[in-house]
């Protein structure tokens, strides 16, 4: 299947968002109301039935990670409902799922545990403030236009991140499978303790075995996609519970019965000590969502031949985060899991999502006890079940096999997370990807090209080492943007090259077509190199040279340093100046 749809598939009202074209004025940034404007009546039985499907996963799903978060389970409804509700307004993805998430549940749960100190209210007020500063950095990325940004983090270091994310929330989820519980103090002195509590007996073995059971049929059923399979093996545990009463004489923790009613909007007021955790943990959160959300829009938009606007995507997710820490929720992101199963219902738009809310929304008004037996360590199996889903393994095999180093760095991310934590862990990150991103701009590929028989055009030595070279002329290519990073590096290696040519050198040509960039120092260093060849009689040339990069050398004011007839348009016409210029005996 394309992945780039033609116009004529596009939906109407979806070019504007896409392209940023000013066609709707300020509707652009609603996409919501583009989409009721060209609703077809043909989609609402779909959009219907698949919002139903969809309520009975967002209901334990949005419980479970509630309480994987710190937060009080029925706090993961609201931060279903509302954030549903607003991205439909906001976002520009067809079918989207968006609320609480496995992926945010360790970072939340950092700065949440130790700050609450156990009090369910400060947590929720935390939690609260992380969505609200989430959705403040992501709605402002948006409209600067920054969705580019999670493009920084490349492949290997989102799967260290996500790996290392996935154990912790998997460990912090142990204790309920087992039925007793520990002060948490990060992932790894969190293992030993289990280990301690395991030995020492407190297991419950029955809350255990319903966990277990929970977590195995799951597992079992999950690739049949039109089976809700979580809302089976929960609702299971639930009448397993309720008919023995094992909350009673088992001792079996349970969820309770829920708050009547629905979110009210509330300031999650914070002590200001705690504001620069909470804005740490709330920018790292806006972050991973946003990666996450960016991937699965980008995929599904390839399947519904739409186009999304990565910005655009930002201001919704960022409209659904301050939406949900105004309502008492808490940080949210796409989801993995729920959007499938919304797919695979049939989803036309975003009135499943609309649809599911209403239905969990109904829930809280009228059957607020419909879920009190639920055991928790069903739970805790429901957050597990979705943290091995987190996990990669397969790729990192492949990227072991062709890139050793990156599948080390990705190990080296994902050691950062389960050792140090979730937001120290994505702070590590996010510096490893800048020095990887700073080391292949630092340390580029760069060649002495020259002529080999029976190839057009002008190739690297060291791959061809029978190649010829033009007498008296070094032909030099740099396969990056010159920068401060670089700069004295290129310069070395060109006098390096003069220094190695086995024929006096009386012009160095450039070929520049690669550099895509200069900077202040890249410039000052070319002055220098420029003084430095015509004090040993050596022109400097360049070939194939970007307009916008001659600007740049305009506006440092280079030109008139360099010479004006200094630039050719090919290799070849470089070649052919020089060898005319001083009557080089040259055969091409």
């Amino acid at each position: 299947m394309d992945t780039e749809p033609s116009q004529s598939m596009i939906e109407p009202g979806r070019l504007a968002l896409t392209t940023g074209t000013d066609v709707n004025g300020w509707k652009r940034w609603v996409p919501g109301l583009q989409t009721i404007r060209h609703y077809k009546a043909s989609w609402l039985t779909k959009d219907i039935a698949a919002g139903l499907v969809l309520a009975t996963m967002l209901v334990p799903v949005g419980i479970a990670y509630a309480e994987a978060s710190g937060v009080p389970g029925i706090h993961g409804l609201y931060a279903t409902i509302i954030p549903l509700l607003v991205y439909a307004l906001f976002g520009p993805s067809r079918i989207m799922v968006l609320g609480p998430d496995s992926s945010l549940a360790a970072i939340i749960l950092a700065v949440v545990l130790p700050l609450s100190l156990g009090d369910p209210s400060k947590a929720i007020a935390l939690a609260g403030m992380m969505a609200i500063v989430s959705g403040v950095a992501c709605i402002l990325m948006g409209v600067f236009r920054l969705g580019f940004i999670t493009e920084l983090l490349s492949k290997p270091i989102r799967y260290g991140y996500m790996n290392g994310i996935a154990l912790t929330v998997l460990i912090s989820q142990l204790p309920k499978l087992f039925g007793f519980s520990i002060e948490s103090e990060g992932p790894g002195r969190d293992v030993y303790q289990i280990a301690i509590s395991i030995m020492e007996g407190k297991t419950n073995l029955i809350a255990l075995a319903i966990g277990l059971g929970t977590l195995v049929i799951i597992l079992l059923l999950k690739k049949y996609k039109r089976i809700p399979t979580i809302l089976l093996a929960v609702v299971g545990a639930t009448i397993i519970v309720g008919v023995f009463g094992l909350n009673e004489t088992a001792g079996i923790k349970v969820l309770g019965a829920l708050p009547e009613g629905l979110p009210s909007f509330t300031l999650p007021f914070i002590q200001l000590a705690d504001l620069q955790q909470v804005i740490i943990g709330g920018c790292a959160v806006a972050l991973v969502s946003f990666a996450d959300t960016s991937v699965l829009s980008r995929t599904y938009a390839a399947k519904t031949r739409t186009y999304v606007n990565p910005n655009q995507e930002m201001i919704g997710l960022g409209a659904a985060n301050l939406a949900s820490g105004f309502f008492q929720g808490f940080p949210i992101s796409s989801s993995s899991s729920r959007t499938p199963v919304a797919e695979a219902s049939g989803a036309r738009t975003q009135l499943t999502g609309v649809v599911g809310a209403i239905s969990v929304a109904l829930l809280l008004l009228f059957a607020p006890d419909l879920l009190k037996n639920l055991p928790t360590s069903a739970l805790a199996a429901v957050v597990i079940t979705a943290a091995i889903g987190l996990f990669e393994v397969s790729d990192l095999r492949r990227i072991y096999r062709i890139q050793n180093w990156e599948f080390w760095l990705s190990i080296v991310c994902f050691l950062g997370v389960a050792v140090l934590g979730a937001i120290p862990g994505i702070g590590l990150a996010i510096l490893l990807a800048i020095i990887e991103f700073l080391w292949d701009g630092w340390r580029p590929h760069y060649a002495v090209l020259g002529r080999v028989e029976g190839i057009r055009g002008f190739h690297d030595i060291k791959r061809y080492p029978h190649a010829r070279l033009v007498p008296g002329m070094v032909l030099f290519r740099w396969d990056a943007p010159l920068f401060f990073a670089n700069a004295e590096l290129f310069q070395e290696k060109i006098l390096t090259a003069v220094a190695s040519s086995p024929t006096p050198v009386k012009r160095i040509i450039v070929a520049a077509e690669p550099v895509t960039s200069v900077d202040v120092t890249s410039a000052d260093v070319i002055a220098h190199l420029k003084k430095t060849l015509t004090e040993s009689k050596i022109e400097l040339h360049f070939a194939e040279m970007k307009d916008p990069v001659k600007d740049k050398l305009k506006r440092f004011e280079l030109f008139e340093l360099l010479g004006p007839n200094i630039f050719h348009p090919t290799i070849g016409a470089a070649v052919d100046d020089y060898v005319e210029k001083f009557a080089i005996d040259w055969e091409p």
